[in-house]
């Protein structure tokens, strides 16, 4: 009965022992794996491809006004505009575009989404046909009284295209994932040169 005892003793230990190794090698790892290599800079007046989207930077500047591009502004209000050439290499029309670019909170307040619109006409937020360049502007109201960032500095999300997904079986985009930022001087009006390549 006491060789019984003994041999308990021992099993409890040697369970309390490894199981103490286990929570300090996962704590260990958790601790190494929380670090994140930096994100690549992405070259201004290059083209950046996010698997559905074919994106060239154009400018990005300060605009007063109570209509930019038909978007409605508060009366004085700013806004941060990025001009950029975008085109849709997929084989379908889409405006899946709200989130491959995102402000770094410095700039703009991250919970305030853009206006996205069509330079040629105006239009609000359109679909984009496959493989037509299109030129849009990405537009943000500054918050009052904010003065105007000396440069825009960005997020670019790329997504991953998925014949069949796990939940519905279907085709689509997922899996957005940040793969470089991307830094532009802000000028002042429209009139600001375009980023030459």
């Amino acid at each position: 009965m006491l060789e019984n005892v003994g041999s308990r003793l021992k099993a409890w230990l040697v369970a309390g022992i490894g199981t103490a190794a286990a929570i300090a090698v996962a704590g260990v790892m958790g601790a190494f794996g929380a670090r994140h290599e930096p994100l690549s800079v992405l070259a201004p007046a290059g083209r950046i491809e996010t698997g559905q989207w074919l994106l060239r930077p154009l400018k990005a500047y300060t605009a007063e006004g109570e209509s930019l591009y038909g978007v409605p502004l508060k009366p004085g209000a700013k806004a941060l505009v990025l001009e950029l050439e975008m085109t849709n290499r997929t084989a379908k029309s889409t405006k899946d575009y709200f989130d491959v670019l995102q402000a770094d909170q410095a700039t703009v307040d991250p919970t305030t989404k853009p206006f996205i619109v069509l330079m040629r006409d105006s239009t609000l937020s359109p679909e984009l046909h496959p493989g037509m360049p299109e030129r849009m502007a990405y537009i943000w109201q500054l918050p009052d009284g904010a003065a105007p960032p000396a440069s825009l500095e960005l997020t670019v999300i790329r997504k991953t295209y998925k014949p069949r997904d796990n939940l519905y079986g279907l085709p689509g985009w997922f899996n957005p994932a940040p793969i470089g930022t991307l830094k532009l001087p802000v000028g002042s009006g429209s009139d600001t040169a375009d980023i030459q390549p």
